[in-house]
């Protein structure tokens, strides 16, 4: 539903919304199969809630190490201590895990779904949907049975049957991909080397002048710079209307990833910052294979029982597996932390709006690190464009708005706007 730019989607988020047993789908399976898929759930879940618990005490000095007024008043912060823990406690949570939205789309784009909903990777859930909601508008208005087409066959994607064929990825992909990262969660691997060069020329299109009257630098700062552009002080997002800041949309940038499943189900929010997602079947192996959130990696106990439940939960896929039941259906099982590798691309204008909103504080953190490994790089090869990629309240500082947080009471308690991208660390 959303690997496409052509919808709008209200959507309840994981990370703030605590988890229970009837937050699961479960796939039309029966017998012993059915038994280990809800004895798994059940190891994750309560996995899940032990880490709520055992995450608390680094989470709550972290907490008051920022804030350490609030510590006078403890159980008053409570709840938004417990957030942060159930955030990274989810990453043991299966993909399975429910989620409630409004979905809206164009007739075309309905269209559009019900004739790919057989290409790979798309479940057995997600066709349901589908024709849930192509029966609803033929019930609204039988005349779109007249446009109305078939769903494509499997065999009628270039991509068949190459999941089939190679059941496990071969050896060496996982390997060969992790290495070309060098390190990164966030490589850059692509971008216009004249991206600086056509912004400046762009801007001086838009303003009718020559750079005889307007260096590269000013053209640049028109466009990026907060104390010259007021549209950066804006509380609504302008960038995309605005005459200069089209200009952004000409540099370029790609960008190699392995991030979790979670994090980058927030990735896909950004829908104009497109990406080729894998077939998730095609990268799976019999190892486990998954992320781990800095608060985990921070508390050993917490950590050992956090790898425990990632071995216990790809035992139970391979038992599955074997047992025969449909891979589709036993992917389900796989934890929200199961790391996905996939490259993506982005004009400055989008890539820009979405640095504005992860390199806050308050952005789920795995995506928030992926923002700031993709800023710092930026900064490297295009220093003119680079030194404006950052969070709203340096953003806004330079614009000279108030207040600086735009936040209200979610304020992260560090004062970032005083900070260079290059000194950006956080836990929680």
């Amino acid at each position: 539903l959303h690997s496409h730019p052509f919808y709008n989607s209200e959507q309840v988020s994981q990370r703030y919304v605590r988890l229970d047993r009837d937050s699961f789908y479960i796939p039309p399976i029966s017998g012993a199969g059915l038994d280990l898929y809800h004895e798994t759930i059940d190891r994750q879940m309560a996995a899940y809630h032990e880490l709520r618990e055992t995450l608390f005490p680094v989470a709550e000095a972290e907490y008051f190490r920022i804030f350490p007024a609030r510590s006078k008043r403890r159980d008053n912060y409570k709840r938004d201590i417990q957030r942060k823990t159930q955030e990274a406690a989810r990453y043991v949570a299966p993909v399975a895990t429910l989620t409630y939205m409004y979905h809206t789309i164009s007739a075309v784009t309905l269209l559009r779904y019900r004739r790919i909903c057989r290409q790979a990777d798309v479940p057995h859930e997600q066709r349901q949907v589908v024709e849930l909601m192509v029966q609803a508008v033929l019930a609204h208005d039988p005349g779109y049975e007249l446009v109305l087409e078939e769903p494509l066959g499997e065999d009628d994607f270039a991509e068949f049957p190459w999941p089939d064929e190679q059941a496990t990825p071969a050896s060496g992909f996982k390997e060969e991909f992790d290495a070309s990262l060098e390190g990164h969660v966030s490589r850059l691997v692509d971008y216009k080397a004249a991206g600086e060069e056509v912004l400046a020329a762009a801007v001086r299109e838009v303003l009718g002048t020559s750079r005889s009257e307007l260096s590269d630098d000013d053209a640049i700062a028109l466009a990026l710079d907060p104390d010259r552009n007021p549209a950066y002080g804006e509380v609504l997002n302008l960038t995309t209307h605005a005459k200069l800041t089209r200009t952004l949309h000409h540099p370029g940038y790609t960008f190699r990833k392995r991030l979790s499943h979670t994090a980058d189900s927030q990735d896909q929010r950004h829908r104009m910052t497109p990406a080729s997602r894998p077939i998730l079947a095609a990268q799976l192996s019999d190892d486990p294979d998954f992320i781990t959130p800095a608060l985990i990696r921070a508390d050993e106990p917490s950590l050992q029982r956090y790898r425990e439940i990632m071995d216990h939960t790809w035992e139970a896929i391979g038992k599955l597996k074997k047992m025969g039941m449909s891979p589709e259906f036993v992917h389900y099982l796989l934890p929200n932390a199961v790391a996905v590798r996939f490259t993506e691309s982005a004009d400055l204008l989008n890539l820009h709006h979405k640095h504005r909103m992860r390199l806050c504080y308050n952005a789920q953190e795995e995506i928030w690190r992926a923002s700031v490994d993709e800023a710092r790089q930026v900064r490297e090869i295009h220093p003119h464009i680079g030194k404006y990629l950052l969070p709203p309240c340096t953003l806004r500082r330079m614009a000279g708005a108030r207040p600086l947080c735009p936040e209200g009471d979610r304020y992260c308690g560090v004062p970032v706007w005083r900070l260079e991208v290059s000194e950006y660390e956080r836990l929680l």
